[in-house]
This record gives C-alpha cells, structure tokens and sequence, in this order.
C-alpha cells in the first residue's frame, strides 16, 4: 500500500474535499509509489484564504529579523536531519540519481533558507540626507501572500530558491510543487511546522496547473507576488492573468545555454566542465549547455575527449549511489526528448535511446543551425557541437537564441574572458567553470528565459514593498 500525502494547509495535513488523488509514478520502475491529494479550485481558496490570514492577523510579518531567522534555521536543521527521507522522495519523484539528491539537492535546500535568514537580517536599508530641516529612510515591508509555483527537476532545492526569501522578509507563502515531483513539498512543510514555524505561513497545494489549482492560485486576487519557474510558454500565460490583478511576476524560465570552447582552454577543465554542464541531472537543467562551440584547431581534440567522457557515465538505477544518469522524469517528457532524435539534423557520435525512460549521454555533430535540436529548449542529456573560426562568429551563434539564461566561456586569455562575457547576451555568464553560485548575485534571463531577478537584494525587492519615510525634524 503507497504512502499518502495531503496538502498542508493553516498548519494540518489533509485530503481535498472531494478525496480526489493521483499517484506519483517511479520513473525508472514506471510504478506508483505514492498517492497525493489532487487540488483544484476550492483547496487554492483554503490555502490562499489560511497564507492570508496568517498575514494579515498572525505573528510572522511581526516578528523580529532574529526570531524569523532562528526558526527558518531549526528549519534548515531539520532539513538536514531528514537529509534520506527526502532525497530519496525527489529520487523516486522524478529520477534523481540519489547521491545528487543527498550530496547537492538537500544541502542546497537548507542553505538557501539559511542564507535569506541570515540576509533579511543583516540587509541595510538606505538614509537620504537633505538640507531641507528632514530626515529620509527607507523600510522594506513584507509584500504580503506569495504564490510559488515550481518545477520538477531541482524540486527541493527550487522550492527553497522561492520560499526562502519570502519567508525572511515576513511574507506568508502557498507552494504548489510540479505535479510530477510533489512528495518533498509535503515532507517539508511537516518539518517546517515541527521547527515552529506557525500554522498558515507556509501552505503545500498540489495539483495541476491549467484550470485546476495552479490557475486558481495565479488567479486569486489576495495573491500579491508570484513566483514561477519552468517553461516560456506558462510563464506567458501566468503573465497575462497576472495583469488582470495588477500582481507582480517574477519568472525563471526556459534555456538553451551556450558553451564556448576558445582553443586556448584549458581542454581537461573545458571537457570536465561541459559534461556536467550538459548531463547533470540527464540533462533536465534550465542552465544546460546543450550548444557547445569549439574553435575549430582544438575540435578534434576536444570531441574525442567530450564523447570518452561521455560514454564513461554510469547510467542505470538512480537509486544506485554510483549511478550518473538516471531516466527521464516521466513518459510524456521521455517522449519528448527521445523525439529530438528522430530527425537530429546531424551525425549522432555517441548516446541515443536506452531501455525504459532512459536516453543515454548524446552527443551530435553538424545540426543545421536553424534545426529544432539546435534551436529547441530540449531539457534532457543531448548536446550539439559546432565549430566557429573567430570570437565574432562564436559570440554571434551564442547570441542567436530566443533564450538567455546563461552561457560559458573556456579561455585562458583575460582579456577575451571578459570582453566576450560582456558581448554575450545572457543573465549568467561562467568563465572556465558552470554553476558556481554565489546566493547574492542576480539570477534570471534574457528574452525568452525570463522576467526580472532572484537572489540577494534583488530577490528583497521582489518579496518587499520599499517605502520611504520622511520625517520633519525642525519643526516643519
């Protein structure tokens, strides 16, 4: 008998109200291994009315920086002390090779609410001296209830990326996971409870997206921030209904990165680099390198070494702890993915279908520039590899996307380093490495990738209304 799990909702776990559930499905044993309350419209009211509440009438927006910061902390620690029950949830979810999950998912989870704990209270508001006889100061309010909607990849660890500073600056939140990645959510908002953190702050709505509760929480009025990652196209449409009630979006959306091989790399740091660029997680990153270009004197080199690598990942049981490359999420995605190999447009060196939901480590030479495997979003383990002549000609195909999301740069000369990092269109730019973060930086893209920042600050003065005061202080 599969395990249940509920929505959390004003601090109890429970059912929808109609009992509908639907059953979280192992993709590499294709069976259900959980079954999880299905919301709709009537649970995003419950969870939209329990976060306004707690806002409106609750201790949490009134609380100091340092008592917020140290429950978020013993929420964190409980994180970590659950560190197998919840990697394991988003292994068997969606397909997670577990030592990602436990080595890198978890812990980046509990400190990204470490962090914004840590950020909301040590962040300074700003004076403005006049010589008017005044005194001026800005305070950054909590914004009020905020609706996180994330994806299925990095379930966790893009979960805490939205919740986490939401919840430093006061703010009370409805989460509603993917669907195909829901069981961590509920694992984690029983730890928030269990860490104090008081009933209604912190909601879990599952469900689908269009006309069910994804669309009903975006449509709520007493929504006053949404933040959403995943694909363009549901980025556009959350847009367009959350104009209706002038609601403010942020949103992190698809990629289609850029890699840049300069035949001065260092080729050992450049292949290294590119194959967890473009593999981690069988590829199912927004900030995939699935476009690699190689100066044409090392691409010889560079490709026997990329394609050894390549078929040197262990593929298989993502339960395994040696394994790499775990099966795609689900069917549907399978589908999509193993599609792009169909018509590839240029020669497949190595990879291609595996067994069950798997696609192996792909690697394809000589895609025709305007083909749907070169220009197409494909979120799994294939990448494109072309050749370029010049600095102007690499920068020009790097910058020849809808998307901007990020890109990279291999050289060894400084100055090239940071001229091209500056011409590449993109809200992410690594030189010489990939997904090196550091929490105060902005994250977002360009185009098709997104709409406005994450991270530090910018992620303040997207959870907070800044407001000024001014003060008369001579008497008028």
């Amino acid at each position: 008998m599969s395990e249940r799990f509920g929505h959390v909702i004003d601090g109890e776990e429970r059912a929808s109200l109609d009992g509908a559930e639907f059953d979280t499905v192992d993709p590499y044993t294709q069976q259900p291994w959980a079954t999880v309350a299905l919301g709709g419209a009537a649970e995003a009211d419950l969870a939209v009315a329990s976060a306004r509440r707690a806002f409106d009438e609750g201790p949490w927006p009134r609380m100091g920086f340092a008592e917020r910061g140290a429950l978020l902390h013993r929420f964190a620690d409980l994180i970590v002390a659950n560190i197998d029950e919840l990697a394991l949830a988003d292994t068997r979810d969606m397909g997670k090779p577990v030592a990602d999950a436990k080595g890198k998912d978890v812990p980046r989870t509990a400190q990204n609410i470490r962090f914004f704990a840590d950020h909301a209270r040590l962040s300074a508001a700003e004076t403005y001296p006049t010589d008017t006889g005044h005194h001026a100061y800005s305070r950054y309010e909590p914004a009020g209830v905020v609706a996180a909607i994330a994806p299925w990849n990095f379930p966790m660890m893009l979960e805490s990326w939205k919740f986490a500073p939401a919840l430093a600056w006061g703010n009370t939140v409805v989460l509603k996971p993917a669907e195909d990645s829901p069981v961590s959510a509920t694992l984690m908002a029983r730890l928030a409870l269990e860490a104090g953190i008081p009933p209604g702050v912190f909601n879990v709505l599952h469900g689908y997206g269009p006309d069910s509760a994804g669309s009903a929480l975006t449509e709520d009025p007493r929504v006053d921030r949404i933040t959403f990652t995943g694909e363009s196209n549901t980025g556009r449409a959350i847009t367009a209904v959350a104009a209706r009630n002038l609601t403010p979006v942020s949103l992190e959306l698809g990629g289609k990165g850029a890699n840049l091989v300069f035949s001065d790399a260092d080729l050992g740091n450049a292949v290294d680099w590119s194959i967890k660029a473009i593999f981690t997680n069988a590829g199912q990153v927004c900030l995939a390198g699935s476009r690699l270009y190689v100066q044409r004197p090392v691409l010889d080199e560079f490709l026997a070494r990329f394609v050894a690598a390549a078929e040197a990942l262990v593929v298989g049981d993502p339960k395994q702890a040696d394994t790499q490359i775990g099966p795609l999420s689900s069917k549907a995605h399978h589908a999509k993915v193993a599609g792009y190999l169909d018509d590839p447009s240029g020669k497949v060196l190595t990879g291609g279908r595996g067994e069950g939901l798997f696609v192996r480590p792909t690697v394809v030479v000589d895609a025709a520039p305007d083909s749907p495997i070169q220009c197409e979003e494909i979120f799994g383990p294939i990448v494109t590899v072309t050749p370029f002549d010049t600095e102007d000609e690499a920068v020009a195909a790097a910058n020849g996307s809808r998307y901007g999301l990020n890109a990279m740069v291999f050289t060894e000369n400084l100055s090239r380093a940071h001229r091209v990092s500056a011409r590449l269109r993109a809200g992410t730019v690594w030189t010489n490495c990939f997904f090196v973060r550091d929490l105060r930086a902005p994250f977002g893209g360009f185009g098709d990738s997104g709409w406005g920042r994450e991270g530090g600050t910018f992620s303040r003065e997207f959870f907070t209304e800044p407001k000024a005061v001014v003060m008369a202080i001579d008497g008028g």
